[in-house]
């Protein structure tokens, strides 16, 4: 495939997800924040064309915007963005990314996943030191009874292994879902998911 071919690839996929709302784990993470705090700095990880980072700027937050693929960041700043919002796209893979120090909010909808076990869990102790006491993690994990637990390179967690990931946390939210469906490009899927909000303790 040849990066002009996989650019109309993602470009189609984005186009997909063009209309959907921010994640309920997002929205239920800002709700509990009340108004941004001063200063207020979210990590999205896996950011995509920016669903999730809309919501994020519209509250008033300062948004560090990662993917790892060019054309989610530039299908990001071609969106019509807020007046004055301050947003910082990063190309990087998220288990690759600097989170710096007192992040309030990290981010990460369907995409911590996508890392190999090593990465994912570098990348969840990398969150784990950044968020300070009241910070929060929102997001997506994936369980062992998703139909793409045999692809190689993707973590898969039991409930238990989740919420042994998650001590020192208050679980706002922890919903496991498992259902039949279709990914946004049209393939019927099992999903097996963890939907977190979680508080630092």
């Amino acid at each position: 495939m040849t990066e002009s071919e996989r650019s109309k690839g993602w470009a189609a996929y984005y186009q997909q997800l063009r209309d959907r709302p921010p994640r309920k784990t997002l929205t239920t993470a800002l709700d509990a924040f009340g108004d941004a705090p001063a200063d207020a700095l979210v990590i999205d990880l896996g950011c995509g064309d920016g669903r999730d980072v809309i919501e994020e700027l519209r509250r008033g937050w300062r948004v560090v915007a990662v993917d790892a693929e060019p054309e989610a960041l530039k299908q990001l700043q071609a969106r019509p963005l807020p007046d004055g919002c301050d947003v910082t796209p990063v190309l990087a893979r998220l288990e690759e990314v600097p989170i710096p120090l007192g992040v309030h909010l990290v981010n990460s909808s369907f995409a911590m996943p996508l890392c190999e076990p090593q990465a994912f869990h570098r990348a969840w102790e990398r969150i784990r030191e950044a968020l300070p006491a009241g910070g929060r993690f929102s997001g997506q994990w994936y369980g062992p009874r998703d139909s793409w637990s045999d692809r190689p390179g993707m973590t898969f967690l039991s409930r238990d292994e989740a919420l042994a990931l998650l001590e020192g946390f208050d679980l706002e939210m922890f919903d496991e879902e498992e259902a039949d469906g279709v990914t946004p490009r049209g393939n019927a899927k099992h999903w097996h998911i963890f939907h977190i909000v979680a508080r630092k303790r």
